[in-house]
């Protein structure tokens, strides 16, 4: 039933005035004012709603109204008016009123993913601050979210707080996760090293993507001469914003001891040979196909560099319903070898 009354065609005026004020300075900051604008209705359509006795026709007659009052504007369909309520009603705290800017620095599509699929401010937060630390196209935002960067960020076992200094410490933990997500790669579950270092290296730029922002690629099986010995480390890579190296060794069985001391080796080795005087020190990732946290602890303790640990997937894992009806990679290979045909 449309809503004819004195007092929603006095709110119609308020938000007629509002929008239009919101037009005069859109040219300038074209995203943030349409953002803090939304905001704005969103808070004067939550208040009124709670004053007044008006019904579920509400928001689609306003809805039909402000699309003809400003026909040249888009975003006042009923899906994204309840969106701004749903937007505001999210990140509004009545005990805490202050509104988080970082929302208003990002594009409302971003904003409408992130409060959909975050289910916690902390969570929301997170992806609205790497979206502006990394200039993430909504693509690459949801990828993030649908691979539980928030969950992975930072968790990889390390040693970093006893070896690093505590504010290079806590950048250099943030740049871990655990697992690493290699999703992106078309591998079989029975690969070796150099199997995985090759598709890693053919996919380079979802391989960056998935280790963070800062991170430079200098080379793979990067020669290293001491003493006249050669070795080759697997990927040599440079952080432009921790300023170190950072030596990244693949291993597709599961974590070993031995492979610490190993990598703790070649950190020392890139330290000594390649270092700068204003290089921070170099660091070393092992990404393993598994890993018993206990054992790596350990291994950790006597380990000289600092050093993280993680852990590698290839897919995502499939929800139950589907695990049952679908071939396992394993039956799949076996097909192809002729195992299973008749």
């Amino acid at each position: 039933m449309k809503i004819v009354s004195h007092e929603y065609k006095n709110f119609i005026q308020e938000i007629k005035s509002k929008i239009q004020s919101s037009q005069i300075k859109a040219s300038l900051k074209v995203n943030e004012e349409l953002l803090r604008l939304y905001w704005d209705l969103a808070k004067m359509i939550v208040d009124k709603q709670k004053e007044s006795s008006w019904g579920s026709s509400f928001i689609e007659t306003l809805s039909q109204d402000l699309k003809r009052e400003f026909p040249s504007m888009k975003g006042f369909s009923v899906t994204n008016i309840k969106y701004m309520r749903k937007w505001y009603l999210f990140w509004y705290d009545e005990k805490s009123p202050q509104v988080v800017d970082e929302i208003f620095s990002i594009p409302w599509g971003h904003n409408r993913e992130i409060i959909t699929k975050a289910k916690t401010k902390d969570k929301a937060l997170f992806y609205v601050k790497k979206t502006i630390q990394n200039n993430y196209s909504r693509v690459v935002l949801l990828h993030q979210i649908e691979s539980g960067l928030y969950e992975r960020e930072g968790k990889a076992l390390n040693n970093f707080d006893t070896k690093l200094s505590t504010p290079q410490s806590d950048l250099a933990q943030a740049i871990l996760k655990d697992p690493y997500n290699f999703d992106f790669l078309m591998l079989t579950q029975k690969h070796d090293e150099r199997e995985l270092e090759d598709a890693l290296i053919e996919q380079i730029s979802n391989f960056l993507l998935e280790l963070g922002s800062g991170f430079a690629f200098i080379g793979r099986q990067y020669k290293l001469v001491i003493g006249g010995d050669e070795f080759r480390v697997d990927l040599l890579f440079y952080h432009v914003k921790l300023k170190c190296y950072i030596v990244v060794e693949l291993k597709t069985v599961k974590f070993k001891p031995e492979f610490a001391g190993q990598l703790n080796f070649y950190v020392s080795a890139i330290d000594g040979e390649l270092r700068e005087a204003d290089d921070n020190p170099t660091l070393g990732i092992l990404i393993c196909k598994s890993k018993n946290d206990t054992v790596v602890e350990y291994a950790l303790q006597k380990i000289d560099n600092p050093i993280g640990v993680s852990e590698y997937q290839l897919v995502n894992q499939l929800p139950k319903e589907f695990k049952s009806s679908l071939p396992s990679i394993e039956e799949i290979e076996a097909e192809l070898r002729g195992d299973g045909l008749c």
